[in-house]
């Protein structure tokens, strides 16, 4: 199989979809891999290296896509890219498609199949590919957090943790799945006083016992979610429903009567956020205020980290490219997904039709 590896194209994305090592794996299997010069050199790859592990290195960035029957990504497919693809061309990357409408269209038409990193769900119920970026997006959000709520970044002056004699920040997290447990774990650590809301009593019943006495859980309702968000200087969105759109939780009502300055943090901007007023942002420019509040929505958190961010992705993506790599050279994807659960649950789009549930819902509500 001629399996593509194209060098990223969205704004300030430094990551790379697959180590030289994975070069290396594919190609004992039997298959050759295009690797796009300059696709690794922001993640501290060299050309020389993904050549030493026998890749084919393709100077054309079409070209990848021209020639590759499975192209290996990190971020969807954007603007001259969507025209590259065709059809039973297969496609391994993060998709999102509940954040964008032309996206979905543009993939549709193509008529690829679409196997999404965010929803492939192994035999326990955990999602292993979107997990770690989870992590990594979790633990800057309060670096960034922190970072924004300076007072030369239009923020509150706030330090987060506080000093002697004067008390910390408030930082509310929505969400208590791996986003969210990272992101309280991190605020914690500097000391802030952090609230985790999320409607699983369960989970929350776990990071009380795991967590800081800094840390409090709080069942999330309406009411409850804006008591503490008039209370909070750092909101983080950390809410997910895999392939589905997020849920709104912070209403643009509640805004004016937040405090002047506080900071949110949307994760979930991937799949469209939990604020109202979230909108995508990028790393050049990053943030935009409304009614006194900072708002950060950066679609590509992890990219900014992209030594740190390629490495824990591609531990958990390459096993899953190497093995869907093997079985598409002797058997169809209806067949794969229909003996494996984990390409099933990632098989999001295959000859023009959606095949995941929650995209499905998403986009029929669309209509």
């Amino acid at each position: 199989m001629i399996i593509g590896l194209p060098r990223e194209i969205k704004s300030d994305e430094y990551r790379v979809a697959m180590l030289p090592v994975g070069v290396d794996m594919l190609r004992e299997s039997g298959h050759q891999v295009l690797v796009e010069r300059g696709a690794g050199v922001g993640s501290g790859y060299e050309d020389s290296q993904y050549e030493a592990a026998g890749a084919t290195m393709i100077d054309d960035h079409a070209k990848v896509f021209e020639k590759a029957e499975m192209i290996v990504k990190v971020k969807e497919p954007l603007g001259p890219e969507l025209s590259m693809l065709r059809p039973g061309q297969v496609v391994f990357t993060f998709f999102h498609f509940a954040a964008s409408r032309e996206l979905t269209d543009a993939c549709l038409k193509a008529r690829i199949t679409a196997l999404a990193y965010e929803t492939l769900t192994d035999s326990q119920g955990r999602l292993p590919l979107l997990t770690p970026m989870s992590e990594v997006a979790g633990r800057m959000s309060i670096q960034e957090g922190a970072k924004y709520l300076e007072k030369p970044m239009r923020g509150r002056g706030i330090l987060l943790g506080g000093v002697t004699g004067v008390e910390p920040g408030n930082v509310l997290i929505l969400g208590a799945g791996v986003v969210g447990f990272n992101a309280a774990k991190v605020a914690a650590g500097l000391g802030a006083n952090v609230t985790v809301m999320d409607v699983n009593l369960d989970r929350l019943r776990y990071l009380d016992d795991v967590m800081p006495p800094n840390v409090t859980e709080v069942y999330s309702d309406p009411h409850a979610v804006r008591e503490y968000a008039l209370q909070a200087d750092l909101i983080i969105g950390a809410v997910l429903i895999p392939g589905g759109r997020c849920p709104v939780l912070i209403k643009r009502e509640m805004l004016k009567a937040m405090k002047n300055g506080s900071v949110i943090v949307d994760v979930g901007i991937d799949q469209g956020g939990c604020v109202e007023t979230i909108r995508p942002t990028t790393h050049a420019e990053p943030t935009y205020v409304i009614d006194g509040v900072v708002h950060y929505g950066v679609t590509n958190m992890p990219g900014a980290v992209g030594r740190t961010s390629t490495q824990a992705l591609c531990h958990a993506t390459q096993p899953y490219a190497i093995k869907l790599a093997n079985a598409l050279k002797s058997e169809s994807i209806e067949s794969l997904c229909g003996r494996d659960r984990a390409f099933a649950t990632a098989l999001n789009m295959h000859d023009g039709k959606i095949t995941h549930d929650a995209v499905k819902a998403w986009y029929v509500e669309l209509k």
